[in-house]
């Protein structure tokens, strides 16, 4: 009797079923999960016994005991800190959503916009988290140091219900359809707040009332040519401009909104059940960054650091959401239900130099963001679906210069159909970030744990998941529902 010793010194009594071998004791298994305590194999007319011990994947855990760490076998050119990593979360978080909460709130009133914005946020973490942990656990059990977010839904539902399994192939083409349709969609936002807030300033001086279409239609050529940079690095200094010129502009945006003592005078504390969703997509789109987690977290230093009860995840969503309540609080307080689209366009830009300042710098630096919105959208595009299936490599930079152009193009056309910033912002939020940031992390997280916990653990699972996942389809549905319907009536 010869004895193969394996991995993890547990002695088993299964029957192994699948086993190649010669008369040697170095056998070799076609499967992840077999053990044995002794086999019998004929060679001719010798027979060998083998006592093996092998390697059994921990149930409990989801990982075998030779545990993989995907954080230490990450090779990153230049991995970012804590703080760098928290600094990129809140500009991420940060932009044209900010200024749209007050809007928000005079759709569910003051005390409803609270409660809902705080609610939606932790709900919002909550899924965060649970597609990082995904993520991990995904990982170890592949042996790869890091994955995308299509590739986490796709390697994910592989190993759920067999329903699950069957559309397997298909998931990763879903994420990446709600993930191009949201850059397309933040940057048709993003077109129609550059061009209202220039129009705002610059009708004012020609004393003439002009068609918002006539400045995306000016800023159109200069949109295309800096999204033929194809590079983010040569973005970076403008970016970096842009990062200053918006916190500044913030202060300044607080400044006055808080120069005359708020009201609560003519304000609702709950409004209208029926624009609730209007609130819901605004929300969503402005705190949802869900796109942007998985890559920072795999480019930090220490990714460990991200998750955790005090972790820069918690940090940056804590921060985000006090912002978010605090503008828009007050901002609806002061504007009430005549808060516009954006808090810009209620400064007194007909009256102030400095308000209309602040009008022409955040249009500045919302018109260097596009590019970097629209690179995710170029890149998801061109580099996973166009970019291989070009029957000739002669002139391919020529085909993905086409593409950028036609993506640029495409986000005016759709700005020029439906101008109406708030609509747009809310129709977004809740056409994507409810899928994204919601009932699809719920959907992997169910299907990652699925054949490693306790029956027990299994329905809990699934009660908890199916909850937050009807939440999120509901959200969707309903919130593309009013947001069309709204659009249709603003345009009819």
């Amino acid at each position: 009797m010869e004895k193969l010793e394996l991995t993890n010194g547990k002695e088993v009594e299964e029957d192994v079923t699948k086993i190649r071998g010669g008369p040697q004791t170095n056998c070799t298994f076609e499967t992840d999960e077999i053990s044995l305590k002794s086999l019998s194999h004929q060679n001719g007319n010798e027979e060998h016994s083998v006592q093996a011990i092998v390697n059994i994947p921990d149930k409990k855990n989801g990982a075998n005991q030779d545990d993989y760490d995907p954080y230490a076998n990450r090779t990153i050119k230049h991995p970012t800190t804590n703080t760098e990593t928290l600094i990129h979360l809140l500009k991420g978080s940060l932009g044209t959503g900010i200024l749209a909460m007050p809007n928000a709130f005079s759709h569910a009133g003051w005390l409803v916009g609270i409660v809902g914005t705080i609610l939606i946020g932790l709900l919002c973490t909550y899924c965060i988290h649970v597609l990082i942990k995904a993520e991990y656990e995904l990982c170890k059990r592949r042996r790869v140091p890091s994955l995308t977010y299509p590739q986490v839904a796709e390697e994910a539902l592989k190993e759920g219900p067999n329903w699950c399994k069957a559309v397997a192939p298909y998931a990763g083409h879903v994420v990446n359809a709600f993930l191009l349709i949201y850059q397309i969609g933040t940057c048709c936002v993003y077109v129609v707040f550059v061009s209202e807030n220039i129009k705002s300033v610059v009708d004012l001086h020609m004393g003439v009332e002009t068609s918002i279409k006539l400045y995306m239609t000016i800023i159109l050529l200069p949109l295309i040519f800096i999204n033929w940079v194809r590079s983010l690095k040569y973005l970076a200094p403008f970016s970096s401009l842009a990062n200053a010129i918006t916190i500044v502009s913030f202060g300044i945006i607080l400044y006055y909104i808080m120069r005359e003592v708020p009201t609560f005078e003519g304000k609702e504390a709950l409004g209208h059940v029926s624009e609730f969703p209007l609130f819901f997509g605004t929300v969503l789109f402005a705190l949802e960054a869900i796109g942007v987690m998985l890559p920072l977290e795999n480019e930090m230093k220490t990714p460990q650091a991200f998750g955790g009860t005090t972790g820069v995840l918690n940090r940056g969503m804590v921060t985000i959401v006090i912002l978010y309540v605090l503008i828009g609080f007050l901002g609806y307080l002061q504007y009430g239900d005549k808060s516009a689209g954006s808090v810009t366009l209620n400064l007194p830009s007909n009256t102030e130099v400095l308000a209309q300042v602040v009008q022409c710098t955040l249009a500045f630096a919302i018109f260097i963001t596009h590019a970097i919105a629209c690179y995710v959208a170029i890149d998801i595009a061109w580099n996973a679906y166009i970019k291989n299936k070009l029957p000739g490599r002669k002139h391919l930079f020529i085909y993905e210069y086409v593409v950028r152009t036609v993506i640029v193009i495409l986000t005016y056309l759709l700005a020029v159909a439906v101008p109406a910033l708030d609509l747009f912002i809310s129709l977004f939020g809740a056409l994507c970030l409810s899928a994204l940031g919601l009932a699809i992390p719920a959907l992997i997280q169910t299907c990652v744990w699925w054949n490693y916990i306790t029956r027990n653990e299994k329905i809990l699972m699934s009660i908890k998941n199916t909850i937050v996942g009807v939440f999120g389809i509901v959200g969707l549905v309903v919130g593309t529902y009013t947001s069309l319907k709204a659009i249709i009536h603003e345009f009819s």
